[in-house]
């Protein structure tokens, strides 16, 4: 029904924000991931997804076209709804999941709140073919996929560091040597965070 809204920005935070639209406020529901990306701006352009349940009407927010398409392929698998994906899309970035999913890391899908281990081996069963189809890893998909640095990232999540900047340090890190294991990863990691 809506492809995107594009209007000022009058409420934000992590869980949804305000766009006022010609003097229209639409609340969107949004991820932490579209969160990170447009907490400075003044004014967006957000994609948009509608979903229709029983008593509401509801809609999300995305960033980009690659996170809604995801979105929309999450909500489509058994047992997941609008709520899981959003979560599941706060908790890693698009690309990420991308490739966690066709990579079968099963064990990194693990640490999404309320995904177990029949969830993330349904996610990989169900949108592994379809995400290798469709082009979902921009520059990303030539660069190998990193199992280290995520079982890092989830670590250093865990003890309680912004994803973010935890993203940032290990990136940091893994520029100048790429073979750490994991746990000098997370060493490395801590003496800049």
């Amino acid at each position: 029904m809506y492809a995107y809204i594009d209007g000022k920005l009058t409420v934000k935070n992590p869980a949804y924000v305000v766009v006022d639209c010609h003097g229209v406020g639409y609340m969107l529901h949004i991820s932490l991931y579209t969160f990170e990306k447009i907490k400075e701006l003044q004014q967006a352009k957000l994609f948009t997804q509608l979903i229709v349940r029983e008593d509401a009407h509801v809609l999300f927010g995305f960033y980009d076209e690659v996170e809604q398409k995801l979105f929309r392929l999450l909500i489509g698998v058994s047992g997941v709804g609008a709520n899981t994906a959003r979560m599941i899309l706060s908790s890693l970035p698009p690309d990420d999941l991308a490739l966690a999913i066709i990579n079968e890391n099963v064990k990194l899908l693990q640490t999404i709140k309320g995904i177990g281990n029949k969830s993330a081996q349904r996610l990989v069963i169900e949108l592994k073919d379809k995400l290798k189809k469709e082009s979902f890893l921009g520059d990303n998909s030539s660069q190998p996929y990193n199992t280290n640095r995520e079982e890092a990232l989830s670590a250093l999540v865990m003890l309680g560091f912004v994803r973010l900047q935890a993203e940032k340090a290990l990136d940091k890190i893994l520029a100048s040597t790429p073979e750490l294991s994991v746990e000098n990863l997370i060493k490395q990691a801590l003496k800049i965070l």
